[in-house]
């Protein structure tokens, strides 16, 4: 725990600018505001004023970054509540997208509110207002005020499905006192899988161990019935296979793809929905430039006979296109993203092909091709002959669907019982002392 640290010089001097630098974490505010990123009615919420009363009991404070930790989170807080059914349940998120599904899907006594930013009166103003009893921080938001605040009044704080990306495990690794200072915070650190046990365990200076991913437990992506009937009346009987979560650098590589896959495939629509929804004017810029037809999910524009890309650049419903497409392109692995969730398209019934740079899901994406359902393809000629031959051979396509839904399911009761199993004696020991 930090209390048996000493505070390091570079957190002391963090955290000393960081509170008189309240203008600067406004005008942020002000700027993510006007770009549509932000809540104008719960801005308040991000300096730490809370619109409703802490509700009377037990309560557990749950953090997660965005939609993909939220979605974690969900099967935590129906497992924890099972367990816990007297406690009430905080669950903080960054991102107007995760806000919008945590609020449809959390159950009774369990409810949402946007986590403060990283300033010390923000930070204060929240946690004095919530007193949470414990908090469970989702994989990888390390803020030193948040944290180290909340350590000191919070008895029991966790970190499960722990991940440090590459960059900035390196990072960390040039700041070494600060980040062990603060992960000393946390009387549990449980990590996503191995790869990244080894880097808390390297950062923190104590054995970390892997229980599993938790976004196997996740539950699927939802969808609006009415859309995917209406999206797909107006697909038609058309092939069609879906580039998910793509970002800069992808989609010139993926429009040369579906250039090359439409000599085959004469009727083929390509779906492309970027990891950034406000992106959608320029890949239609770059799909116009090479003689492709486009329509916009964000324009309301219907997908017409004579359209090749259709540009899915919405927030919230990539559930809908992982439903309507047979194969699916995981994004952010062609370039040096890390790849992202395959977990998601499995379970909704998606063969899975992939680039080579999957260090977020590293453990994920290789168990998935050891089971054969997901495909490593390095460029636009590997993904096109990948896909070509999907499209072609209707056995070996649902070969591999049937094998990445399989991947994706068997492992979940178990990881969301063995991480639940490390954090109940824990929250029960506290009851007892509380």
């Amino acid at each position: 725990m930090t209390t048996e640290m000493r505070e390091p010089l570079g957190l002391k001097m963090y955290r000393a600018l960081s509170r008189v630098a309240e203008p600067v974490a406004a005008f942020t505010l002000d700027r993510r505001l006007k770009a549509g990123k932000e809540d104008a009615e719960r801005i308040g919420e991000r300096k730490g004023k809370a619109e409703r009363e802490r509700p009377q009991g037990f309560l557990i404070w749950i953090h997660g970054a965005s939609v993909g930790e939220s979605l974690s989170v969900l099967p935590l807080v129906d497992q924890l509540k099972a367990e816990r059914p007297d406690a009430i349940f905080l669950v903080t998120t960054g991102t107007v997208s995760s806000a919008r599904l945590l609020e449809e899907r959390l159950p009774e006594r369990a409810f949402h509110q946007f986590i403060p930013l990283d300033h010390p009166h923000y930070v204060t103003d929240f946690l004095e207002h919530w007193r949470p009893d414990a908090a469970i921080f989702v994989e990888s938001e390390f803020w030193p005020n948040l944290i180290l605040k909340a350590r000191s009044s919070i008895p029991f704080m966790a970190l499960v499905n722990g991940r440090i990306s590459p960059g900035s495990y390196d990072d960390w690794k040039r700041q070494p006192n600060a980040i062990k200072y603060i992960l000393s915070a946390f009387d549990v650190i449980i990590a996503q899988d191995q790869q990244n046990a080894e880097r808390l365990s390297h950062l923190s200076g104590q054995p970390i161990k892997s229980l599993g991913n938790l976004k196997y437990a996740a539950p699927p992506l939802p969808a609006d019935e009415k859309l995917i009937s209406d999206i797909a009346s107006q697909i038609g009987a058309r092939r069609r296979w879906l580039a998910a979560s793509t970002h800069p650098g992808e989609e010139q590589q993926l429009l040369s793809a579906a250039k090359l896959l439409k000599s085959s495939f004469p009727d083929l629509l390509t779906i492309i929905a970027p990891r950034h929804p406000d992106r959608g004017a320029d890949i239609e810029g770059m799909a116009n430039s090479v003689g492709l037809k486009t329509a916009r999910r964000e324009n309301n524009d219907k997908i017409a006979s004579e359209t090749d890309i259709y540009i899915a650049d919405t927030l919230g419903e990539l559930g809908i296109f992982y439903r309507l497409c047979d194969v699916s392109f995981v994004g952010g692995s062609l370039t040096e993203k890390g790849g992202h969730n395959p977990l998601e398209p499995a379970r909704l019934g998606a063969a899975i092909l992939h680039g080579p740079h999957v260090f977020n899901f590293v453990e994920t994406y290789a168990e998935m091709r050891k089971a054969g359902g997901a495909a490593l393809t390095r460029n636009e000629r590997e993904i096109a002959t990948a896909t070509r031959r999907l499209f072609a051979d209707q056995k070996t396509r649902q070969a591999m669907t049937a094998a990445a839904k399989s991947c994706a399911e068997e492992n979940a009761a178990r990881i969301l019982a063995d991480v639940c199993a490390a954090l109940s004696p824990m929250l029960a020991t506290h009851e007892k002392n509380s």
